[in-house]
């Protein structure tokens, strides 16, 4: 004889709820471990979107004519798409533009964030300062450049496919 609890329960029920509650318990642990294994995927893929428009804005606003071959291969090196045709056009112009001034700009990141992304592309806007100096301006001025980079993701990083000064 099964034993009883008060009202008449028998064990038997008492142990098909406590498996309904087990197994809904188990069920849910699952779908929350996806969706943190799936937030955290998420965090991490933004971080590497921020660095990477960070760093291309630093490279873009940070120029110098005594080493303006390297500091182009380092724009080029994070671009793709038309920003890095369009660059690798204008190289040689620039080049000789800088040199021309003398122009060294000292690029400072103040602040990114992401306006929208997902796996494959985002937007992100960027506050920069520089400190140009040149022969015009000798002593050096500031400038605050508000820029939008849109990057995509190609063999598993994240490029700049265009820039725009905004604001």
């Amino acid at each position: 004889m099964a034993a009883r609890w008060p009202h008449g329960v028998t064990d038997h029920r008492i142990l098909a709820a406590l498996g309904v509650v087990a197994v809904l318990l188990a069920g849910f642990s699952g779908w929350y471990g996806l969706r943190l294994q799936q937030r955290y995927a998420d965090d991490r893929r933004d971080q590497d979107i921020v660095a990477a428009a960070r760093q291309s804005a630093l490279n873009f606003t940070s120029l110098d004519y005594r080493h303006y071959a390297q500091d182009s291969k380092n724009v080029l090196s994070g671009a793709t798409g038309d920003f890095k045709k369009q660059f690798t056009q204008r190289t040689a112009q620039l080049t000789q533009l800088v040199a021309a001034n003398k122009s060294v700009s000292e690029g400072q990141i103040l602040d990114a964030g992401i306006v929208r992304a997902d796996d494959t592309s985002a937007r992100v806007l960027v506050v920069a300062d520089s400190k140009v100096t040149n022969t015009a301006a000798p002593n050096g001025e500031a400038r605050t450049y508000r820029l939008q980079l849109d990057l995509r993701s190609v063999d598993g990083r994240w490029l700049t496919s265009d820039v725009e000064f905004v604001g």
